[in-house]
């Protein structure tokens, strides 16, 4: 892949939804995007609460001597699991949007404990939609990945039924129920389990080479920060139904080491068991249903009637048939700087 010099990479996503005396609930509050979500939440709007979601009292505990809750501060810190859906309907109470970022999310791990990723992924999403429409809730999005397109792994199986269990939910809430969408996006830089904190542990160690799985393997990456400003922009456009998808740069793995470490000698070690070799985000399959916009893609529901809907504002236009989003034939690449930039700040 050849990388080129774009210093728009990752361009903002925009308007936004106007939290400004909303109660939001973000499930799986106390990870990697919960937390960069809540902190944009807080100090963007005068948000009304902000309930924080999610089954780890270690990590509630450590994230509120960051966001202490208290008079000046909506916050509030709710001990639950997506797999309770009791819980769930009281946490829901008065809530108008849900993000769920709930979810067992590494490879092996699901590969090795395959019940119990189901149990969270996929039931854990039926009792997020289920509790939704019994109190009231207004927008659900839920947090997706690219592993969930044309899946290999059990981790993307299970996303893939979690997408379709948050667009069919449309179809159960009602003209007056909530409305739900999902969010489909790559690596996030700097998140926990990712390369590029595990490069930086190594770097620091003083090793020699860096572990290389495959010198061929591309990925899509985004920012934390990016994937709020995405998350929070399709809250404002969603109208039921979509799988939203950002245009993002991809990378070749080699480049990344390159950039954060340059001259350091690789080593290939071989694709884990699940792994793809590039990532795809849009099949070919999902392209008939596919409408491009100037920042991202929107794969449309069944159901969703393009011709009535607000699409036609954002110049929306459908995508050629045969279209395929992938990190290998992706024409937004990185370039090193700007990748260099992103990582010091992480």
């Amino acid at each position: 892949m050849k990388i080129e010099t774009n210093t728009s990479s990752l361009q903002p996503f925009g308007p936004h939804l106007d939290l400004n005396d909303k109660t939001i609930l973000v499930t799986g509050g106390t990870g990697s995007f919960g937390r960069s979500f809540i902190k944009v939440v807080l100090k963007r709007y005068k948000i009304r609460r902000c309930i924080v979601f999610s089954r780890d009292e270690l990590k509630q505990y450590e994230m509120s001597q960051e966001f202490p809750a208290g008079p000046g501060l909506p916050i509030r810190y709710f001990i639950g699991d997506v797999r309770d859906v009791e819980r769930l309907e009281l946490a829901m109470r008065d809530v108008d949007y849900v993000v769920h970022a709930a979810a067992l999310k590494h490879v092996q791990t699901a590969e090795y404990n395959p019940f119990e990723c189901v149990k969270t992924n996929i039931h854990g999403a039926e009792n997020v939609v289920m509790a939704a429409i019994r109190t009231g809730v207004k927008k659900v999005i839920a947090l997706s990945t690219d592993k969930a397109c044309n899946p290999i792994n059990l981790y993307g199986a299970t996303k893939l039924a979690a997408d379709k269990i948050f667009v069919a939910g449309n179809n159960l809430s009602g003209a007056a129920g909530p409305i739900f969408s999902v969010v489909r996006y790559g690596n996030v830089i700097g998140s926990r389990g990712s390369v590029v904190p595990l490069f930086k542990k190594l770097i620091a160690d003083g090793v020699r080479e860096l572990p290389i799985t495959d010198v061929r393997m591309t990925r899509f990456w985004i920012t934390l920060d990016h994937g709020v400003a995405f998350v929070l922009s399709c809250f404002d456009r969603m109208e039921g139904g979509e799988i939203f998808v950002p245009k993002i740069p991809s990378m070749k793995i080699t480049e990344l080491a390159n950039c954060m470490a340059p001259g350091l000698a690789h080593r290939e070690v071989g694709i884990r068991p699940g792994e793809k070799l590039h990532v795809v985000m849009i099949s070919e399959d999902d392209a008939r249903t596919t409408i491009e916009f100037d920042d991202r893609y929107a794969i449309l529901a069944p159901f969703m009637n393009v011709s009535n809907s607000s699409f036609e504002k954002f110049n929306g236009k459908s995508v050629s048939a045969g279209f395929r989003y992938a990190s290998n034939t992706n024409t937004n690449c990185f370039s090193p700087d700007d990748f260099r930039k992103i990582v010091m700040e992480e």
